[in-house]
């Protein structure tokens, strides 16, 4: 039987304080419950003023008020992977995410940069703890995720140019391909792959070998995958036969 709610969200409450961001993922496994729940439980987290939801988790409304998060956590370790990928004086797309934050913020030690996002917690970072030059797109806000979609976007990305983009996406496999559970970041990513620009795709460990509702495209149409060594070995080597670069972190 699961953590009883009311412990549960108190749990992650403290989590929250300390590290400043979770994942629902990480916290329906560590608390025996379905993702649903826990995103109900950020949902009265937020509404208590408590957490701020984005794509795929949440983050503190407030610094943490202990260390940050571990160098050995997924995340972190994902994201310097991720940006150890940048070079100098590039133009980097980064789509919203728990994994591309942890870009936007390993990011913060390299030379001057263009960023292009449309996530909101990714600007802040940017824009509060770098110098790089930002821009953010239009488009409508979506508060549960933290991102800005629509018309707007689009039309913004369209004239935009980036050498790189980084998106985080919650499913890759070799036979069933790119894939994610929000249909605004499947469409935004098809339209991005389609300008024949340098992808790098995030894939927490977990959903590696799984398939997300709405399809993008081929494992093919990126260039580089990353994720970590937590990951299933067989859906990994399935991906190196593809040709794609896979980097674990």
């Amino acid at each position: 039987m699961g953590t009883p709610t009311p412990q549960r969200r108190a749990e992650i409450a403290r989590l929250l304080a300390r590290s400043g961001a979770v994942r629902v993922a990480d916290l329906a496994a560590r608390f025996g419950t379905s993702e649903p729940a826990i995103r109900r439980d950020l949902e009265w987290l937020e509404a208590q003023g408590l957490a701020r939801r984005i794509r795929g988790g949440a983050v503190a409304t407030h610094p943490p008020t202990d260390s940050p998060p571990s160098p050995d956590a997924v995340p972190v370790r994902i994201g310097r992977a991720a940006a150890g990928l940048v070079r100098a004086g590039e133009t980097v797309f980064i789509g919203p995410g728990l994994l591309t934050l942890e870009v936007a913020r390993a990011l913060s030690e390299h030379p001057p940069l263009t960023i292009i996002t449309n996530g909101l917690s990714i600007a802040r970072q940017i824009a509060d703890h770098t110098s790089h030059t930002l821009i953010l797109t239009g488009g409508q806000l979506e508060r549960a995720e933290g991102e800005l979609t629509g018309h707007l976007t689009r039309s913004a990305l369209e004239t935009l140019r980036a050498d790189r983009v980084v998106l985080e996406l919650g499913g890759v496999d070799a036979a069933e391909g790119l894939t994610d559970d929000r249909l605004s970041q499947a469409e935004l990513a098809r339209m991005l792959f389609q300008r024949g620009l340098q992808v790098v795709v995030l894939v927490p460990p977990e959903r590696v070998g799984r398939v997300a509702a709405a399809y993008i495209g081929p494992v093919t149409d990126a260039d580089v995958i990353v994720t970590a060594r937590e990951a299933d070995s067989a859906p990994l080597w399935d991906l190196a036969e593809t040709g794609v670069r896979v980097l674990l972190a």
